[in-house]
């Protein structure tokens, strides 16, 4: 018999990580490893500035007399489209981040789908572990990591 006791066996069950990404084989700092705070921030702010001027234009509101909900839907949809497309949003583009699978596939299109509502409903972006991960990346499966 082993009396080794089991290693963990669900997620909840790993101590936290050193440094964002540990948990997930991803270097402390530079290329690939998590993207840090600041830029995630920075990056959601470029997109939702594109969705207020895309629905201004689409549908004629002003910069200062704007629908939020129609505002949120733009962005969840270029969201959506984006990270399946490209695997990073124009803003993650900008700010040198990307969008990637933990499995190690492709992104696919579920997981941008599924990320990006969650995004929009913000409570779960607001939820992160120690690999600041936000809970709409656990449930998709990703992490955004530097370019």
């Amino acid at each position: 018999m082993n009396a080794t006791p089991p290693g963990p066996t669900t997620f909840g069950q790993l101590p936290p990580s050193t440094w964002p990404g540990e948990r997930l084989g991803l270097p402390r700092s530079g290329r690939h490893s998590v993207g840090r705070v600041g830029r995630r921030i920075l990056a959601l702010v470029i997109d939702w500035a594109i969705a207020v001027g895309l629905a201004c234009l689409i549908w004629g509101y002003t910069l200062l007399d704007y629908d939020g909900f129609v505002v949120l839907g733009v962005f969840v949809l270029l969201q959506a489209v984006l990270l399946a497309t490209l695997g990073a949003s124009i803003g993650h583009l900008l700010v040198g981040l990307r969008l990637i699978s933990l499995s190690g596939g492709p992104v696919g299109v579920w997981r941008p789908l599924v990320r990006s509502v969650l995004l929009g409903l913000a409570v779960p972006a607001l939820v992160w572990d120690s690999d600041q991960r936000g809970f709409h990346d656990k449930i998709a499966g990703t992490v955004l990591i530097r370019r």
